[in-house]
């Protein structure tokens, strides 16, 4: 069995979406701060798509955090977000990294306009 060389080097902010009234009877996104993780950030794959005057550009990252118990606040999930800053990583999935749970692993996607 190979250990398992994971470098919590980055600190992301974890965030979860929170609805607020708009004030025109609606509802809008925010989001609000659930707290900061250290982290590895592993960039998996990218595209850009054309759409006319505005182009997408989308990248995969496989983002790495200590684990946590599914009850956990600090435990990610899918729907909710890191930030780095302005940049954001959408989260997709979270798994555990290795057979102990001591790491997470979470797919998420940035997507940038160019």
């Amino acid at each position: 069995m190979s250990a398992l060389t994971v470098t919590l080097s980055r600190q992301l902010v974890l965030e979860v979406p929170v609805q607020a009234p708009d004030g025109a009877g609606g509802y809008a996104r925010n989001w609000q701060a659930l707290g900061t993780l250290w982290a590895e950030v592993t960039a998996l794959s990218g595209r850009e798509r054309d759409g006319g005057d505005v182009s997408m550009a989308t990248a995969r990252f496989r983002i790495t955090v200590r684990g946590a118990s599914v009850a956990s606040s600090k435990r990610p999930a899918p729907g909710q977000r890191f930030r780095d800053g302005p940049r954001v990583f959408t989260i997709q999935s979270v798994s555990e990294r290795d057979a102990l749970g001591r790491y997470l692993q979470c797919l998420a996607v940035e997507e940038v306009v160019t």
